[in-house]
Formats: C-alpha cells, sequence, structure tokens
C-alpha cells in the first residue's frame, strides 16, 4: 500500500464510533472521510443513493442482500448498536396487554418490516414466548408522522398480515388504540405525553432481558458495519483494516466510561452502572469479531429464514471473507 485509499464512511452519532469519526483512531491505508448524522436518514440515504463507502448499517438488511447473485456490501463484525428491544415494546393500556401471547391476532405497529429491532422481536418471541410470527397482524406507517409510504424498499413474506397506513402516525394510533401495541426502536411521544394510555407490555423489562441474555447468551446486535463490495475486491486488505480500527474506536469508548474524572455521560452513577452491567453481562458484553457472534448469527440467520425474509440457507461462515473468521 503505497497511496492511501480515500474512504467515504457514514456513522451515528455515538460513542463506539466517536474516536474513529474524530479522527483519534486512524484506519491502516485509508484517509477516511467522515460523516455524522441521524440514524435513520443515514440509513435511508445508504439504501436509496448508496452514498458511503463504508456505512453503520441495518444487520437485517445487509442479511437479506446474501439473497442476491451478487451482494453488494461486505460485512464487519463490529457492532455500533446493540440492544435487547423488550423495553422497545409498547401497549395501549386499555388493551390489557401484559405478554407476547396477548399479541395473537392483535393489531401491532412497526415503523419498517426489516429493522433488526422487530426481526429480533418476532424471531425471540415466536422461539421463546410462544407467539408465532404470523400470529398478529402488522401495521406499518411512519413513527412520529403520516408515511407515503417504506422509506427503503422492503420485502413482506407470504403469509404475513401487514396492512400499510399513510394517513396516520404509529405513536397517535396507539394512544388512540388503532393499534393494539408498537415494536419500535425507540419511545414513541405518546409514551410520555399520554402515561395514562400508553405503556410497556412488560411490567419489568429489565428482568426479563436479563433472563433472555442467562437463557441465549445473546445480546442483540441491531447494526454492523459494511463496506461496499467492488473496493473489497480491489483492496484485499480492507475488511481486517476497518475491523482493527472500528474494534479500537469501541475499546477506547469503554475506557471512556470507566473514567470517573469527568463522566462521559450525564449519569451520576455511571461508573457504577458500568460496573453492574458488567457484572451481569461480562467484561465482553459488546463483543466483536466473529468468533464470539457466531451463535449470534445462527440464531438470526434461522430466524430471517423461518420466516421469509431469507431464502438461502446460509453457514455464519459465509457472511465473511476469510480474513475476519479469524476475528
Amino acid at each position: 500500500m503505497t497511496e492511501t485509499l480515500r474512504l467515504t464512511i457514514g456513522a451515528s452519532d455515538c460513542d463506539r464510533l466517536r474516536a474513529l469519526a474524530e479522527g483519534t483512531v486512524p484506519i491502516a491505508g485509508v484517509t477516511p472521510e467522515v460523516t455524522v448524522m441521524p440514524l435513520q436518514p443515514l440509513f435511508n440515504l445508504q439504501m436509496t443513493t448508496h452514498r458511503f463507502d463504508c456505512t453503520e448499517f441495518p444487520i437485517a438488511t445487509w442479511l437479506r442482500h446474501f439473497d442476491r447473485a451478487r451482494q453488494d456490501y461486505v460485512g464487519i463484525p463490529v457492532f455500533p448498536s446493540r440492544h435487547f428491544r423488550f423495553s422497545c415494546v409498547f401497549v395501549n393500556k386499555a388493551k390489557g396487554l401484559t405478554k407476547p401471547t396477548d399479541l395473537a391476532g392483535r393489531r401491532v405497529g412497526t415503523m419498517v418490516w426489516d429493522m433488526a429491532a422487530a426481526v429480533w422481536l418476532r424471531g425471540i418471541f415466536a422461539e421463546h414466548h410462544g407467539l408465532p410470527v404470523d400470529a398478529p397482524i402488522y401495521v406499518t406507517a411512519g413513527a412520529e408522522a403520516p408515511r407515503a409510504g417504506d422509506d427503503h424498499p422492503q420485502f413482506y413474506p407470504p403469509g404475513i398480515r401487514v396492512e400499510q397506513v399513510t394517513d396516520r402516525s404509529l405513536s397517535r394510533m396507539l394512544a388512540d388504540g388503532e393499534i393494539d401495541a408498537l415494536y419500535t426502536a425507540r419511545a414513541p411521544s405518546t409514551y410520555f405525553t399520554e402515561p395514562d394510555k400508553v405503556g410497556r407490555l412488560f411490567a419489568d423489562p429489565m428482568a426479563a432481558e436479563l433472563e433472555h441474555f442467562r437463557r441465549t447468551g445473546i445480546y442483540p446486535p441491531m447494526h454492523l458495519v459494511a463496506v461496499k463490495s467492488h473496493l473489497v475486491e480491489a483492496n484485499p486488505w480492507l475488511p481486517r483494516a476497518l475491523f482493527d480500527a472500528f474494534a479500537e474506536s469501541q475499546r477506547q469508548a469503554r475506557l471512556r466510561l470507566h473514567d470517573s474524572a469527568t463522566l462521559a455521560v450525564g449519569l451520576p452513577w455511571l461508573a457504577q452502572h458500568l460496573e453492574e452491567t458488567e457484572r451481569l453481562l461480562g467484561e465482553d458484553f459488546w463483543s466483536v469479531g466473529f468468533a464470539k457472534n457466531r451463535h449470534m448469527f445462527a440464531t438470526l440467520i434461522r430466524y430471517m429464514r423461518a420466516e421469509g425474509l431469507l431464502q438461502r440457507d446460509l453457514a455464519p461462515e459465509e457472511l465473511f471473507p476469510a480474513s475476519l473468521l479469524e476475528t
């Protein structure tokens, strides 16, 4: 590598990517141009215009690419976003819903069908909580405002009942009882403004999430990092260089959380929260690399295959170039 490769990178504003975005973590052989922007606009831009060479990428949408004759993106097994999402199932309180099986036959909102939050919830509820994927009636719409259609192309599996609403928001429909529940990545505004109407399905979501982790060992990733395939074909060293840099950026983020001289975020007991999290989930709860996440990928593939979002019967080893299988 005599000259560095110029690479445009799209990223959300999170601590795991901050050192890389600020340039304090270099990428070997690369001159990066990093753009930090809100998450949903980033995804919509990448799914429609493919603006960035390398970007934070929704993990379920990335897996769907393996049904194509040619994959547009090579994945990097680092995960800017992870979330259990049990706390992200909201209900209309008047409906008396307290557990996943109560959602059978009910109208359940979801902003984007293949968003990782909804894919994980559907799979987990089917496998561990007795709610088949095809049991609810799903409603897609904008989260807080009406939406004319899908922000980026979607595939709706056969046998799943999906209604698309273009003149109402999911947040409003939930408070008004037009939908019974909502799978989401962030709390609807009506949860805060109309708490008498909107609440969470799980009375103690953290306890449910810890139980799920003890049962499966999986802290579900929402996103990974992906780079355009043609760049990898021309520069086979690139995936490992990106992996090393993104992993180092995350390592530095963890160190900042442990530094109590100046708290990294505005939580008064941040250090104690982190210590308790690492006691419950292990120090490497936000693991990177292929080996420690192979079981997670196998599980996600199985969930997506079961509901028809993925046609190919993939082995996890098929997901990444050989240079990353040893990570």
